[in-house]
């Protein structure tokens, strides 16, 4: 170390300085146990890694020995730092101060600083510890040191090693006070405990000493659990096996806590044995545990009720609710497997599509209630037609479905179906009524590797429209032509809707005449369809798909603005046209909104008059037709009865009713030049007209004959193709003025009149 004064390095390492290094002086004469003594001493000191200083301040010469210089990354002949100085700069500056007092205070012989640490830089540039150790040796005559002798030792591993110990150890008392860990050490033999602060407060014991017998532990456990828990440490005593617990203590201040204790046993230095272990608080845990664990109870009893309702669900989700059986989602799951295992075992597939005869009747004369009655007994029956392996389902209304796996060649499924007729066709008694109803089946089988069983749905089902359009109460199996004409009928709706977007549905016109002076009366509005590939259509080729699609009220609407649009142009060319009739469907006229879309039209009152089929205008009108009725009353339009004389309408329902007009049907017409009972018949029909003040239209009037006759019995009005044959608008103006028909007329009257005159010249002869 060196010191505030100016020195040198001087001296043989095996002279005054290999002496000093050796701690002898000059006094020594004999060379040989000198010489020995010194090789000795310098290999012990080499060895011990000290490195030895010297300052002679007496005779001002300073010595560093080799390994001096090797702590500090110096060469053996490299001088020292020049002078104190610059050696200062050298140490560390944290360091400074402290180094500067502590060399003074060990130059005056202060016996507290013998010893002390600094941290000097070395020849690489890093910090080097040294421990500096050095002592008065001589002293002058006013007691002054004169001579201070050292050794330097580079303690730069042990502050290391001291720093990673104490990081650690940091970092454990961290660690510990975070979890809350607390540790004991039990001596086992001397029966003597040590508790740390931490576990000291997690008993609740402040200010307890450290030092704590074994029995304070046994009286802290909770009385449910001390015997447990004593019993399993005694064991673990005897046995030197781990302990490792959960249990509950009541604390120094009465608080109930829960303790997770783990320990183990081991050998100290001394080869005592000794248990070492830690304890922590695990209340909360616990707590969060056992929430945790009722929540998963609470969880899985919600999931098993989830899981009931969930097979209540799919249940009610695949099953009619009124009926219990299948319904149509579960029928469409069936579909794929029971075609699959007929495909894989060689069996037919047969299909019953069941509707219920008459049903609605029983609906609107009993009420929901019958009826649901009915379909119930209806499940039953089929139910009880069946065998087990088969499948029932109910689809929809009083619609049911049976599904059969049969042998190819078997003849059983038309006795099934026979069976199931015969049963719903007996009668159901319910609150005092016999309820009779009846069933019409569509069949349809198939097997092999190409069998569909959506497809063979749809088979049952044109079977099934077959069979009801025979008469029903009957079963049918499925044809191909019966397939033919559901597909042509299904092509010829497609069109009747594509016609209607395009416009293609248009008014014919039939001209109706005076019979007394066969001026135009009023022409009659016939509805054609303009087929882009067909022609002209009339209405027997496309009403019933009409009215199966619900678009006959579209379609006479539709005529019915035309009709408007078509007289507005003729009154402005100046032809008399007094009135226009248009055919009105049961479906319109029940229409609640009819009134609303008349009044929009703006139609001039005593220029319209609906034509009504006397099947639906007349006995049994409903409330909607009734209010209807009033209605075009109220706007003008005259009410005519279209084919009197077919239907079965009374006196009483006519006067009810106070038509304008009745249009006698052209079947009763027909035959008026060959039948007199035709012509009192029409004669009467007349007749009653006139007596009501109700005008009489003839249609079908085909012959002269038929124009003369119809003018003796004094109808009113002739419509027919001896007068006029139906044509479109454009043509109406040239025909009227042209008049046409009245010239036909006067020619065949008066070949009429030649003939009855040459007839009666003969029989005069």
């Amino acid at each position: 170390m060196p010191v505030k004064k100016a020195h040198s390095e001087a001296g043989d390492p095996h002279g005054d300085a290999a002496a000093a290094e050796a701690g002898i002086g000059n006094g020594a004469t004999d060379d040989c146990d000198l010489a020995e003594r010194e090789s000795r001493w310098n290999h012990a000191l080499v060895g011990s890694g000290l490195g030895v200083w010297d300052h002679n301040y007496r005779l001002d010469r300073k010595y560093y020995s080799q390994t001096w210089k090797t702590i500090r990354g110096m060469a053996p002949d490299e001088e020292a730092a020049g002078d104190y100085d610059a050696w200062l700069q050298l140490v560390h500056p944290d360091d400074r101060d402290f180094v500067v007092h502590a060399i003074d205070r060990q130059n005056a012989g202060d016996p507290n600083y013998q010893i002390f640490e600094y941290r000097e830089r070395h020849k690489d540039g890093h910090w080097v510890w040294i421990e500096c150790r050095g002592a008065c040796v001589e002293w002058d005559e006013s007691g002054v040191p004169t001579r201070i002798v050292g050794t330097d030792t580079d303690i730069t591993a042990r502050k290391q090693a001291e720093e990673t110990l104490s990081r650690l150890s940091r970092r454990l008392d961290l660690a510990l006070e975070i979890s809350r860990i607390g540790v004991f050490e039990a001596d086992i033999e001397h029966d003597v405990v040590e508790w740390d602060e931490r576990l000291i407060a997690i008993y609740g014991l402040q200010g307890a000493s450290r030092q704590i017998g074994s029995d304070a532990w046994a009286k802290s456990l909770h009385p449910d659990d001390r015997e447990r828990v004593l019993g399993l440490s005694d064991r673990s005593v005897e046995s030197g096996s781990d302990f490792q617990q959960e249990y509950r203590i009541i604390r120094g201040d009465g608080v109930e806590r829960v303790i997770r204790a783990r320990s183990a046993f081991f050998i100290d230095g001394n080869g005592h044995r000794k248990l070492i272990g830690a304890n922590w608080d695990v209340t909360e845990e616990v707590a969060l545990r056992n929430e945790l664990q009722r929540a998963k109870d609470l969880a899985e009893a919600r999931n098993r009720e989830l899981e009931a309702a969930k097979e209540s669900i799919e249940h009610l989700a695949l099953h009619d609710y009124l009926t219990g059986l299948p319904n149509r989602r579960y029928l469409d799951k069936m579909l794929g497997e029971r075609s699959a295992e007929c495909r894989a075992k060689g069996l037919a597939l047969a299909i019953l599509h069941i509707d219920l005869d008459r049903f609605k009747q029983i609906n609107d004369t009993l009420g929901h209630r019958a009826g649901d009655a009915m379909l119930q007994h209806a499940a039953s029956v089929l139910r009880n037609s069946v065998r087990a392996a088969d499948f029932v389902a109910r689809i929809g209304g009083d619609e049911f479905v049976i599904l059969c796996a049969v042998d190819p060649a078997s003849k059983k499924i038309a006795g099934l179906a026979e069976r199931v007729i015969r049963e719903l066709r007996k009668p159901v008694r319910y609150e005092g009524h016999d309820c009779r109803f009846g069933a019409s089946i569509g069949i349809a089988i198939d097997s092999g590797s190409t069998l569909d069983a959506k497809q063979m749905l749809l088979d049952a089902d044109i079977a099934l429209y077959r069979a009801k359009g025979l008469g029903r109460n009957r079963f049918e199996f499925f044809s191909a032509s019966a397939r033919r004409d559901i597909i042509s009928a299904k092509h010829l709706a497609d069109e009747i809707l594509i016609g209607l977007e395009r416009n293609e549905f248009v008014p014919f016109y039939q001209l109706q005449f005076d019979a007394r002076t066969l001026d135009v009366a009023g022409i009659e509005t016939l509805a054609r369809w303009q087929h882009p590939v067909h022609g002209l259509l009339t209405p027997d080729r496309f009403l019933d798909i009409a009215e199966d699609l619900d678009v006959v009220s579209t379609i006479d609407a539709l005529i019915l603005e035309r009709a408007l649009a078509d007289r507005s142009v003729w009154i402005k060319d100046g032809l008399p046209i007094p009135k226009i009739s248009v055919n009105v469907s049961a479906r319109r006229l029940a229409d609640p909104d009819l009134g609303k879309k008349l009044r929009a039209l703006k139609i001039e009152p005593g220029t319209i008059s609906f034509e009504l089929l006397e099947s639906i205008s007349l006995d049994d009108c409903d409330e909607a037709v009734a209010a209807n009725l009033k209605k075009l009353r109220k706007l003008g339009i005259d009410i005519q009865i279209d084919d009197f004389g077919t239907g079965h309408a009374s006196i009483v329902s006519l006067l009810r009713l106070s038509p304008k007009t009745l249009k006698i049907d052209r079947e009763l017409i027909r035959m008026l030049p060959q039948s007199s009972e035709q012509r009192k018949l029409v004669g009467s029909i007349i007749d009653i007209g006139r007596s009501l003040n109700i005008l009489v239209i003839a249609e079908g009037v085909e012959t002269v004959d038929h124009i003369r006759i119809l003018e003796e019995l004094d109808c009113d009005t002739l419509q027919g193709y001896a007068l006029a044959r139906p044509m479109p608008a454009m043509q109406i103006p040239s025909f009227i003025r042209a008049g046409s028909w009245r010239h036909g007329q006067i020619a065949a009257r008066a070949l009429q009149t030649q003939l009855r005159r040459a007839l009666r010249s003969r029989a005069a002869k």
